[in-house]
């Protein structure tokens, strides 16, 4: 081999060496994004969490959550890697969904519905990145007068279903861990269900995500399809593995109703493009709102919402559908008398164990008379105790700061 050829060799390696970029959580670059994006979650969330009383409207919570979301985010990373900017914002639209509206509900301005009231049942859902790592959740509540006047109580059916969707989360989040398979988890969940007597909605899936994906290629099903489901088109979840350095969005729905969605009459708003498919649109704002989505939605969901020309955006999304280069996330529907939960959180997992990032504890107004399984308490318990203990450091280390300072 002559010096030139070897030369070129070393240069392509390097250049190859380069270019390799590790995405997951084995960078601690990479992690310290998802944990950034989510403490703006968690702060978002609870922002929301106090805005959502009587007389407040879904509109304004949906532009409030997403203000702190690009405001927050706006913040870091604003030196250019290599020449370019470090993409950040909105990962996934803030919805507000009342009563027996599951999820996915995030109106547009022309198209407000009334205002909150009290006893309404409120399910938040978002989600933010920094650099394409992506952190979400998603909180249920109950409408009260003011912030500072939480509910003494509500329905015990409603404390029930809330209390079995937090618990499953947690354990849910507990169980997925390296080595671990889907189906486990799947078996978690349909123990407290069952336990408390409620039914996951069995549209609603967890989800792994990488860079720029919200929803990856392993997921979790909240229920096993019966015979019947499968009958009626829903799909069997393939089994996989969980490994270390992966990240996940641990979601999970309850209702005291059947578990099966139904279509209802509010607009879908919230979509996501479809990277594969393509098609030259027939309508100049069909092609117009395809052109802002590839510029300023490439990968991760988006509300229509967010277009200056709100009339053109519903004329063009529907032809971008029809010819599948945007998925629609359409508003999921229970029958109108049962009661829905809905709680989200973002999981890492570490070499030291699978760590929960996002999320917020369960209103103490949310009770029940029904115990958890053996199986499930003794989890609960580890939680809870970890909890305590990280809590406890957490103090500790605060109070020796301000005693140096």
């Amino acid at each position: 081999m002559s010096d030139d050829e070897s030369e070129f060799s070393i240069d392509e390696v390097e250049e190859e060496e380069e270019e390799e970029e590790i995405t997951d959580l084995s960078n601690s670059d990479v992690c310290t994004k998802y944990q950034e994006a989510s403490k703006i979650v968690n702060l978002a969330l609870t922002g929301l969490v106090s805005q959502c009383i009587a007389g407040a409207k879904i509109i304004d919570l949906c532009q409030f959550g997403t203000t702190i979301l690009e405001a927050q985010t706006g913040k870091l990373y604003n030196k250019k890697v290599n020449g370019v900017v470090v993409d950040k914002g909105v990962a996934f639209p803030v919805c507000i969904s009342v009563n027996e509206v599951i999820c996915n509900h995030s109106p547009l301005s022309s198209e407000e519905l009334e205002p909150l009231k009290v006893g309404d049942i409120v399910k938040i859902d978002l989600g933010c990145h920094i650099d394409g790592y992506i952190a979400v959740a998603a909180h249920t509540l109950v409408v009260s007068e003011s912030a500072d006047s939480p509910p003494e109580s509500v329905d015990p059916e409603l404390g029930n279903v809330a209390v079995a969707a937090y618990n499953a989360m947690l354990v849910a989040a507990n169980a997925i861990r390296a080595g671990a398979k889907n189906n486990e988890v799947t078996e978690v969940v349909q123990r407290v269900a069952s336990n408390y007597g409620v039914n996951p909605i069995s549209t609603v899936r967890m989800h792994q995500m990488k860079r720029f994906v919200i929803d990856g290629v392993k997921e979790v099903a909240l229920k096993d399809p019966t015979p019947e489901d499968i009958e009626e088109g829903e799909e069997k979840v393939p089994e996989c593995t969980f490994e270390q350095a992966e990240v996940y969005a641990i979601d999970v729905a309850m209702t005291t109703g059947d578990g099966k969605v139904r279509p209802g009459d509010l607009r879908t708003t919230v979509f996501k493009r479809n990277v594969e498919a393509n098609y030259r649109l027939k309508m100049k704002a069909s092609r117009f709102v395809l052109t802002e989505v590839d510029k300023k939605f490439p990968t991760l969901p988006f509300t229509l919402r967010h277009f200056d020309d709100e009339r053109q955006a519903k004329m063009g999304i529907t032809e971008c559908v029809s010819h599948g280069l945007v998925t629609p996330y359409q508003s999921l529907h229970e029958k109108a008398d049962a009661k829905v939960a809905h709680f989200k959180c973002t999981v890492l997992l570490l070499p030291s164990g699978t760590s929960q990032v996002t999320g917020l504890p369960l209103p103490s107004y949310f009770k029940t008379d029904k115990e958890p399984d053996e199986e499930t308490a003794a989890v609960l318990k580890e939680i809870a105790e970890k909890a305590a203990k990280k809590a406890k450091k957490k103090a500790a280390k605060k109070k020796k700061k301000k005693a140096s300072s």
